[in-house]
């Protein structure tokens, strides 16, 4: 567990002012669609946060910030691959490259973005759209 949840200025100073504007944009973004519990952790080696949408014990997805840094990790388990593998060409091939370098565990395979922009938002909820039905009614 995290001693303390960083603040919007430590946010900032850490991954730096523009992607910090990302980082907001997809959490609304995120926010705009779902109804989730939002825990923050520690990021383990290889980040220093990790801020996790979950609802009813499983992750839908997981933000991750480090220095001048911000991940975007969906895991997709064999049913949501099926999914994703028979939409696949409606996907950027961005997308579609992590997604085939992406190594596929008895869990499913970690999909880990690095976004500088807003460019793949769009592919992001549609992968969240694989594992969970928004639940936020508009």
């Amino acid at each position: 567990m995290l001693d303390a949840i960083p603040n919007a200025e430590q946010m900032e100073t850490l991954v730096g002012n523009s992607l910090y504007g990302i980082w907001n944009k997809l959490c609304a973004f995120i926010d705009e669609q779902y109804d989730m519990d939002c825990l923050w952790n520690k990021g383990g080696k290889a980040w220093t946060y990790e801020y996790k949408y979950r609802r009813g014990g499983k992750t839908l997805c997981a933000l991750y910030a480090r220095e001048n840094c911000i991940g975007f990790m969906v895991i997709l388990g064999k049913e949501e691959r099926l999914k994703f593998e028979k939409d696949r060409e409606n996907y950027s091939e961005e997308v579609q490259k992590i997604y085939d370098g992406t190594q596929t565990y008895h869990d499913g395979k970690w999909m880990m973005f690095e976004p500088t922009d807003t460019s793949l938002f769009d592919d992001f909820i549609r992968l969240l759209k694989i594992k969970r039905k928004p639940n936020k009614k508009h």
